[in-house]
């Protein structure tokens, strides 16, 4: 993301993924520190490509690895907030889909901060790129805009 991010209301996205935050999630400021927004955003569509049966964290023979990730922030969260992930896919490519996502805090219409994640499709085994299978990208469209 380069330049100035608009913040995202919770219209632009397909998908929800609900959270809490954990108690040690803060820092001495007493808001989300920064680095766990990545981890709220990676458990987030981890959770959508094992509910959707796509990933098998243990088996699966192609998995997603994240090349790229960047992350905007507009509010803070704190301990006890519920978090919502919201997520699309803004590019889907042959071996890469790039993720959108924001983080709602509570019941609140704007977003606290918007990221995006790119992940690489390999070989679990070789560690290099492949097309994305079929029924990972079929998954995937369901979120493209």
């Amino acid at each position: 993301m380069s330049g100035k991010v608009a913040r995202p209301s919770r219209e632009a996205f397909r998908r929800f993924c609900q959270m809490p935050t954990r108690w040690g999630d803060h820092d001495s400021y007493g808001h989300v520190n920064n680095v766990v927004y990545y981890s709220y955003c990676e458990s987030a569509i981890t959770a959508f490509l094992v509910e959707q049966g796509t990933l098998d964290i243990a088996g699966s023979p192609v998995i997603g690895l994240i090349v790229n990730s960047g992350c905007s922030y507009f509010a803070p969260m704190g301990f006890p907030d519920r978090i919502s992930v919201g997520m699309t896919i803004s590019r889907l490519g042959n071996s890469s889909a790039r993720y959108e996502l924001a983080l709602f805090r509570n019941d609140e219409p704007q977003a606290c901060a918007a990221a995006h994640v790119v992940y690489v499709y390999v070989d679990r085994a070789s560690n290099t790129p492949v097309p994305i299978p079929a029924t990972i990208r079929a998954v995937l469209a369901t979120l493209t805009g």
